[in-house]
């Protein structure tokens, strides 16, 4: 889990963020990504990509993370972004923003290296890296991956409190057939991704019955 960020290190790079995001796939909320730099002795094992962990163990490294990285930051692109540049371009602005708050108080650390998860890489000025299912072959993106995926869960649990008939808490807005069957009897709510097949059209077809 530590050969991109050895190959960094070795190339003379002393500051190498580790990128990832959550929330690709859901049909409402938030994309919410996170930039982590790991400290060359940061140990915790395993740490791997989110998608392979329990929310407990999720819950379990977060703090471990948050408490031994060198800095931590997140962005987020909300729903409305979503729907205007569509989800690939708002996750890709979100990790933007995630790197860009790593410089913001209380960090003020900019990476001279990133490691990010996927196909894409984003537009800053800074050296970087696309490694695809990178969360499963970088410890830096692992973590990133943990950051990311425990905060929009959190985000989304305050929806649930929110718009109570989607059952957030439960899908995280995932298109479970429990949640596409709420948009259907209910119509979509105000955080919905209007763009998404599964909302796209429900409000019309609600209103024209």
């Amino acid at each position: 889990m530590w050969e991109y960020e050895k190959k960094a290190f070795n190339r003379g790079c002393k500051l190498i963020a580790g990128i990832d995001e959550a929330g690709r796939g859901p049909l409402a909320g938030p994309v919410v990504s996170a930039a982590v730099i790991l400290p060359k002795d940061f140990s915790c094992p395993g740490i791997t990509d989110s998608k392979k962990l329990s929310e407990k163990k999720r819950n379990l490294f977060f703090p471990i993370i948050k408490e031994q990285a060198v800095c931590v930051a997140t962005g987020m692109a909300s729903h409305h972004e979503i729907d205007q540049i569509n989800i690939l371009q708002a996750s890709l602005l979100s990790m933007k923003r995630a790197v860009k708050n790593l410089s913001q108080a209380p960090n003020f650390i900019i990476p001279d290296f990133l490691l990010i998860d996927g196909k894409f890489t984003i537009e800053m000025d800074i050296a970087q890296s696309a490694i695809v299912k990178g969360d499963s072959k970088s410890i830096s993106i692992a973590a990133a991956s943990i950051i990311a995926k425990v905060t929009r869960d959190s985000i989304m649990k305050e929806l649930h409190e929110k718009y109570p008939l989607y059952n957030f808490i439960q899908h995280k807005g995932y298109p479970t057939r429990a949640h596409k069957e709420a948009i259907l009897q209910h119509g979509p709510c105000p955080v919905h991704r209007q763009t998404f097949k599964g909302v796209k059209g429900i409000k019309e077809t609600n209103n024209g019955k």
